[in-house]
């Protein structure tokens, strides 16, 4: 029999009205939307009248709320902490739309909350299930770029923009808003505990007193380098990934991935250094056997976030993006903060 997980939606805007609910059309065996809460009324009466559902203006009585088994947070990024406690708290379920929070010291709170109470904190790191990510991975771990020692993450625009994401007060900058997705990829594509980092932090085009243009850099303990670059001040573009390994490299922008390695079944001539006088090129003249391939990363395998979250709700399996994960990503950010103007 159908079990579905009876959710309550805090924040009814552009990610909870505008993403949260259509993903979940077509998913109703799997989740019903029982209550919705936003403080403008007109958002209000536009999810009752689509769900039929309860309405609520305060968060504390959609939690009150005997119907709602998970409290799905989609509200400014500031409200996040302070929701997501006192959902925990009421031993609900909780799906946390990113930034989980502002702090890392915040994420270690709310994650200390979801140990002790009677439910459980799922942050909705969404980015971790495109097909270019997944994909790049699987090229990874195949190892027809031999070792990879270096890889560059990109998100960049222009754009004079003026929301509460470009607000300090709000948990606004790029840093909280692109930020948690691509930090979360890059601590994936590290593959070793984090040995250093080094952060830059500015703004560039938007309105607000946020950081709109960041660069990450993170050093794995494996000697890895993952460099991440995310503006909104940077006028033209680049791909969004970029990976670098002994015997080839791949850019992918979108779901196109073009890749350029040496042939795995090709036998290479042995090569050793020579300390004499040098010819008039510069080493011995090579021909490599390059393999140059485009894929579209449309993988069997990719996970809807849904579907994931309803197995580890009724099923107990383990939800792709753990806790400790999460947390990390807030130490990341925290630490990139540390010391600038944007702190």
């Amino acid at each position: 029999m159908a079990n579905p997980v009876k959710i309550g939606i805090v924040g009814l805007g552009r990610a909870g009205w505008g993403m949260h609910c259509p993903e979940l059309a077509g998913k109703e065996a799997k989740f019903q939307i029982v209550a919705g809460c936003d403080i403008l009324e007109d958002r209000r009466q536009q999810l009752a009248e689509k769900y039929g559902c309860e309405t609520y203006e305060k968060v504390e009585d959609l939690i009150a709320d005997p119907q709602v088994q998970l409290v799905d947070i989609a509200t400014r990024s500031n409200d996040h902490f302070a929701q997501g406690m006192l959902a925990l708290e009421a031993g609900k379920q909780v799906f946390m739309e990113k930034p989980m929070c502002l702090t890392y010291e915040e994420a270690v709170q709310l994650q200390g909350a979801s140990q002790r109470s009677g439910g459980q904190l799922y942050v909705r790191h969404n980015r971790r299930f495109e097909p270019g990510f997944i994909v790049i991975r699987e090229i990874i771990d195949s190892g027809k770029l031999g070792e990879v020692q270096e890889v560059k993450l990109a998100r960049v625009s222009y754009q004079r923009r003026d929301d509460w994401q470009t607000i300090k007060e709000f948990g606004g900058g790029q840093l909280l808003n692109w930020g948690p997705h691509i930090v979360d990829h890059a601590c994936r594509f590290l593959g070793a505990p984090i040995e250093s980092m080094w952060s830059e932090l500015k703004l560039m085009a938007a309105v607000g007193d946020a950081e709109d243009h960041l660069k990450i850099i993170l050093k794995g303990s494996n000697g890895r380098i993952v460099d991440v670059e995310i503006s909104g001040g940077a006028a033209t573009g680049l791909p969004e990934y970029v990976i670098w390994g002994t015997k080839g490299a791949l850019k992918c922008s979108g779901n196109t991935i073009e890749l350029k390695y040496i042939d795995p079944e090709a036998t290479l001539a042995e090569r050793t250094p020579n300390p004499g006088t040098p010819g008039t090129s510069f080493g011995a003249p090579e021909e490599l056997p390059w393999i140059e391939e485009t894929v579209e990363a449309a993988p069997d395998n990719a996970w809807a976030i849904w579907d994931e979250l309803y197995s580890a709700i009724r099923e107990g399996t383990q939800f792709p993006v753990t806790l400790d994960e999460a947390v990390q990503n807030m130490w990341v950010i925290s630490e990139a903060k540390k010391g600038t103007a944007f702190e």
